[in-house]
């Protein structure tokens, strides 16, 4: 992405406007005067502005990924905070939140002090989620309440699920005068043990040892019942199975207050995508069948599934070219990820407002960010984009210090054009 800082006045025409916040889609222009938004309309005369002609192209609030991963501190060989800004920027991300499994964890208040002022100065807004437990090791709960008065916007032990349910109870718990969501990786590692891949018929031709879908629903089941018996507040991670949906549609259904992602990856691939041993799409939970990824489809289109979220995951290549059992789970994802979930989910007859309302609105809503990014005054958070634009995802694309993506070489559809972000515009 080639960025320059925003003149004084800068004008969006000619835009096809769409305001998830307020649920409205409608031709115009933005006038942004100092970075902040200052006038949307139909027309708007400035000719003293700068303009960036839209030419009918997609203009919505930027996208917000409530899950990634960016390896600092201590592997900032795979990625750094700055390196996975400039890949968000160019997904077309302006609001991201780093996962806590670094190198020391982000465990201590101090911790995430350190992301919120190494994040302060970068293009895109970086929120620390801090780990559940000491040394994310499940015995012991963090600072919860120092550590969210240093920036920490949500908890999680990302990568190592909470084994202990009494644990769990304590977080859901303690977490509820903080105001701030858990976040459990939902798999039961007595059921996992050494598994490859999803257990089914090509984990069988491959000779993988198999991950069952219900390591993931059972736990997925009992932080459901965690929460009900709380209150606390839980978002569900990259959910993969069909079972998992099941349950968190009665959840949901029986008025419990909780939210859900599921990837771009979990959308778009399926577990015959790894007959070459391709270690680029082994991930945790694991990519699963074909009717899996149907019924994870259908839970994104009735709402089920209210977040997309890429659990953008960067591995040195060195890493990921170690044999298949060796190899470490995770793919990177943000640049990849509009076009990978409009490919598939516009081929299944789902509006593009509602696509744009699980990249924008609702992981906000979520994390108890502001929504309503049109407001007059609010600094700009724009994402340009061309929902018709098909085209194949090159390594040339990727802007992360890794290469661990099995988009490359995809087809693609819609694309994101330009990205502007604290007061910065970012073109492709």
């Amino acid at each position: 992405m080639k960025g320059k800082a925003l003149p004084k006045l800068f004008l969006i025409k000619n835009g096809d406007i769409i305001d998830p916040a307020n649920g409205k889609r409608s031709p115009g222009s933005i006038l942004l005067k100092n970075g902040r938004i200052d006038k949307i309309g139909k027309r708007i005369s400035a000719p003293e502005a700068e303009t960036y002609d839209a030419n009918g192209k997609v203009v919505t609030h930027g996208f917000c990924d409530l899950h990634v991963h960016f390896r600092e501190p201590g592997r900032e060989d795979k990625e750094t905070l700055a390196s996975g800004a400039n890949a968000a920027l160019a997904g077309g991300f302006t609001e991201v939140c780093v996962m806590p499994n670094t190198d020391p964890p982000l465990d201590t208040p101090q911790s995430i002090r350190f992301i919120v002022e190494k994040g302060s100065g970068l293009p895109v807004k970086i929120h620390p989620i801090g780990a559940i437990s000491s040394g994310q090791l499940g015995k012991e709960l963090t600072e919860l309440g120092a550590m969210t008065g240093e920036g920490a916007v949500a908890f999680s032990d990302d990568g190592i699920p909470v084994m202990d349910s009494g644990l769990m109870r304590q977080v859901l718990e303690y977490t509820i005068p903080l105001g701030v969501p858990v976040i459990n990786h939902a798999e039961d590692l007595t059921l996992k043990l050494n598994g490859q891949m999803h257990e089914g018929t090509w984990s069988t031709r491959l000779g993988l040892a198999g991950i069952p879908d219900v390591s993931e629903s059972i736990m997925v089941n009992r932080d459901l019942e965690l929460t009900a018996m709380t209150g606390g507040r839980l978002h569900i991670p990259h959910v993969s199975s069909a079972k998992s949906v099941e349950w968190i549609r009665a959840a949901k259904e029986g008025g419990l207050n909780v939210t859900a992602e599921v990837t771009p990856h979990h959308l778009f691939f399926t577990d015959g995508s790894l007959h070459a041993y391709d270690t680029n799409c082994k991930v945790a939970p694991p990519i699963r069948s074909r009717e899996d990824r149907q019924v994870l489809m259908d839970a994104v289109k009735d709402g089920t599934i209210d977040i997309i979220a890429t659990d953008h995951a960067p591995h040195t290549i060195e890493e990921k070219e170690m044999p298949f059992d060796w190899a470490p789970c995770g793919i990177i994802g943000l640049e990849s990820a509009f076009g990978a979930v409009w490919k598939v989910l516009g081929e299944a007859g789902m509006e593009l407002e509602q696509v744009i309302t699980t990249m924008t609105l609702n992981p906000r809503l979520a994390m108890g960010f502001e929504g309503n990014l049109f407001d007059n005054g609010r600094e700009a958070e724009i994402t340009i984009l061309d929902p018709d634009e098909e085209w194949i995802f090159f390594q040339e694309h990727l802007y992360s210090k890794s290469r661990n993506s099995p988009f490359i070489g995809q087809n693609l559809k819609g694309r994101v054009k330009a990205t502007i972000s604290a007061g910065w515009l970012f073109k492709q």
